[in-house]
């Protein structure tokens, strides 16, 4: 009953740059904030990173992991008061830092992710700005360093596809590991481990376009009708086809955005008896016909994971 596993599916998340970086100090980074999701880890030596003030810098050793959410520019640095300068000319300046003597150079990776739709935005949304994880020598996540870090030591055949899943086990670990250690984790992430919502839930997210009704639901749940949608409200905080309506309408908007589907097909993935009876959903959930939100999200200026 992987409801994590089904969000990361449908928010198509896909590694747009990942960089091993060798620098002799002084070095800075800045990085957009257009970024969607960042992840640094350092390999060797020690990096300080902070979003708008550098007295808030947090300090990085080998082994840490930390996952930097768009919206502001951040910075990575030798130390907190370092200049920081655009990727371009960081790589400029540092091009030939792994030639020279090594012990006093930092080595570090970066990756930048980006999602797809409002599931994906959905999933961004559920964590910090800054979120620091410190693994242990028994911590998956510090395996998958270390081979992120071999693997980019030098050329190889089919790298960029090693690259890219190596990045999603991390992506995965880590989000993980942020859910079970924190308690404002996202409700369905709680409620998914709940073993009378577990099943109810699946059912839902593995199967929008089922006609499903609470009485349905509750079979799944082996609770009767009233004891299941009073359990569902409280770990939710809404009535369980209000839970469903709320993920057919992300699912739509993602199949709006992309083109893929025709309305009829939306409709039919989505639970809706024809388009017309889609259509008047959607309006009632938006305001605005389907085809009016689609044309208006198209119109807008996409923007580069690169910040550029």
């Amino acid at each position: 009953m992987d409801i994590l596993q089904e969000h990361l599916a449908c928010a198509r998340a896909s590694g747009g740059v990942f960089a091993r970086s060798i620098a002799q100090p002084p070095w800075g980074l800045q990085l957009p904030g257009t970024i969607q999701l960042t992840v640094h880890t350092v390999v060797q030596g020690r990096a300080w990173l902070w979003l708008d003030d550098h007295d808030d810098a947090i300090e990085l050793t080998p082994g840490d992991l930390v996952l930097v959410r768009g919206g502001r520019d951040h910075h990575i640095a030798h130390e907190p008061r370092a200049v920081c300068i655009s990727p371009e000319r960081f790589r400029e300046l540092h091009t030939d830092d792994e030639h020279t003597d090594l012990r006093n150079a930092t080595v570090f990776l970066c990756g930048a992710y980006r999602f797809a739709g409002d599931v994906g935005l959905g999933l961004i949304r559920t964590l910090p700005p800054i979120l620091l994880l410190r693994t242990a020598a028994n911590d998956p996540l510090h395996d998958v360093i270390a081979m992120l870090s071999r693997e980019l030591s030098g050329p190889a055949p089919g790298q960029q596809t090693v690259l890219d899943r190596l990045l999603d086990v991390l992506l995965v670990l880590a989000m993980r590991a942020y859910f079970e250690q924190n308690p404002t984790a996202p409700a369905w992430y709680r409620a998914a481990k709940d073993s009378r919502l577990a099943a109810p839930l699946h059912a839902i997210h593995s199967e929008p376009g089922h006609p499903w009704t609470v009485p349905e639901l509750a079979s799944l749940s082996r609770l009767s009708r009233p004891a299941f949608a009073r359990h569902f409200e409280r770990a939710l905080g809404q009535p369980p086809l209000q839970y469903l309506t709320d993920w057919r309408m992300t699912l739509a908007r993602d199949h709006l955005r992309t083109g893929e589907l025709t309305l009829a097909q939306i409709a039919d993935r989505t639970g809706y008896t024809s388009p017309n009876a889609f259509a008047a959903a959607f309006r009632r959930h938006h305001g605005q016909p389907p085809g009016q939100w689609r044309r208006t999200e198209l119109a807008r200026p996409s923007e580069p994971i690169h910040g550029t």
